[in-house]
């Protein structure tokens, strides 16, 4: 029998992949994640290895960059444009932005669509917030909830740092409809340098990811697969079902 461990604490989607996210109090999942999540990403032109995308770990001050929606469209269209640290926002697929970004990178780069997202391992990633608070206490250190990048975080009725791999081959639902989006647990969270960065400043704190590596082996958080799309929302119950 399915277990209810916990509610959706908040739902995260990152519609250019290592700029800033933005949070949702609802989302479709697709079979390829959350609906607009990971659609873009920034090629780096004179790449010709297996993986050709601009990340944080390059150029940290990427997650400063906000994807933003101009005009009329509704809150799941790609993002128009990208406002700068400074202030400006340049258009998405804009010579000035590749140009902004190539000239802060020292390398050119482009502005991809992707039609099926960009992901590093699988395409949700799931957190609960037990654990961040758990790896905050570790480092001594600010453990923003958006340094970790999850697409789905969970306030967990157990509230155990690091339960979330226990759920490895299990499923979580999402509400408690029959037809309720369900996420296949995969894989542990293997964590980078992408939690060092600073969300706002972009500045680092390696603190965090030491934390992670002598509590945890250096994961936090899991990542899944979809087996079944569906209607997400902040406040639903999430079930574990073995």
């Amino acid at each position: 029998m399915p277990v209810e461990i916990g509610r959706i604490e908040a739902i995260f989607r990152y519609p250019v992949k290592s700029m800033r996210g933005e949070p949702l109090d609802t989302a479709a999942l697709g079979w390829h994640g959350l609906e607009g999540d990971r659609r873009l990403a920034i090629r780096r032109l004179e790449d010709r290895g297996g993986f050709p995308w601009l990340s944080a770990g390059k150029l940290p001050e990427l997650v400063r960059f906000t994807p933003v929606r101009r005009g009329t469209g509704d809150g799941d269209a790609l993002p128009t444009h990208v406002r700068t640290p400074e202030g400006e926002e340049l258009p998405m697929f804009g010579d000035a932005l590749a140009a902004e970004l190539g000239r802060r990178h020292g390398a050119p780069v482009q502005m991809m669509h992707l039609r099926h997202g960009v992901f590093d391992e699988a395409s949700v990633s799931v957190i609960t917030s037990g654990t961040v608070r758990e790896i905050g206490r570790l480092a001594g250190s600010d453990a923003d909830i958006r340094r970790f990048r999850p697409n789905i975080v969970v306030r967990s009725t157990a509230a155990v740092p690091f339960e979330e791999d226990r759920w490895l081959g299990a499923v979580l639902t999402f509400g408690g409809a029959d037809d309720a989006a369900a996420v296949a647990v995969t894989l542990r969270d293997e964590r980078c340098s992408m939690v060092n960065f600073d969300p706002d400043s972009a500045s680092v704190a390696p603190e965090l990811l030491k934390a992670i590596v002598r509590a945890n082996q250096n994961n936090a958080g899991v990542y899944g697969t979809v087996t079944r799309t569906g209607h997400l929302a902040v406040g639903q119950s999430v079930l574990l079902h073995r």
